[in-house]
């Protein structure tokens, strides 16, 4: 894993300037024991981890990628993973659209009409729509490649469950909390949602996410 974002120390301070809820939240979660974003700078790793993570439980997911690592021989890569049957894949657990899914991304590397060194020179959103093109990428799995493998400083994703029970608690709305209010929080966290999010998810999962 690398070190802290540069931004990170910055954002905080900034977040508890705009907003008191932030401020609470990020002086619940101070050091020594704060847990920090990072990242493994592993594209094709976080893209597959995200495949095998749509529209399943945490749990279910860490369950079915134990398996597809140990199929890998514990090295996830796309040469070895182009090697691997439908079948094998099949049987970690995963379906026949996340098979199909695994199996493209592993092509499109090893091809290199997938590029992921483009995307450092991208803008957040002309990065979501790159990685959008990818079989089973949607905008929400491009936004979690932005924010937890570039880490990105400004990804708000508010197709994200976890995102937006958080701020119906954290800020005593309904669910799903007012469109409105949602985008008013980007303005306002702005130009690091990315961390706003990160402690936003802590509140409510005291375990960190990674991808």
């Amino acid at each position: 894993m690398t070190k802290v974002p540069k931004y990170w120390d910055k954002a905080k301070k900034y977040l508890s300037k705009k907003d008191r809820t932030m401020y609470k939240l990020i002086k619940s979660y101070q050091s020594p024991s704060e847990i920090i974003l990072t990242s493994r700078r592993d594209v094709f790793f976080s893209l597959c981890k995200s495949i095998i993570g749509q529209q399943i439980s945490v749990a279910a997911a860490n369950s079915v990628f134990l398996k597809f690592k140990k199929k890998c021989n514990g090295k996830i890569n796309a040469k070895i993973v182009s090697k691997l049957s439908s079948s094998k894949l099949k049987s970690c657990g995963l379906s026949r659209q996340k098979v199909l899914g695994i199996k493209s991304l592993s092509k499109v590397t090893l091809n290199k009409s997938f590029n992921p060194k483009l995307i450092n020179k991208m803008s957040d959103e002309e990065a979501i729509i790159y990685l959008s093109k990818l079989r089973q990428i949607g905008r929400w799995s491009a936004e979690m490649i932005l924010l937890f493998t570039y880490n990105r400083s400004n990804i708000w994703p508010v197709q994200d469950i976890g995102l937006l029970r958080a701020i119906s608690k954290n800020y005593k709305k309904k669910y799903l909390p007012p469109e409105k209010f949602v985008n008013l929080l980007k303005k306002r966290f702005s130009p690091y949602c990315s961390v706003a999010t990160w402690y936003l998810w802590r509140s409510i999962d005291p375990e960190p996410i990674q991808y």
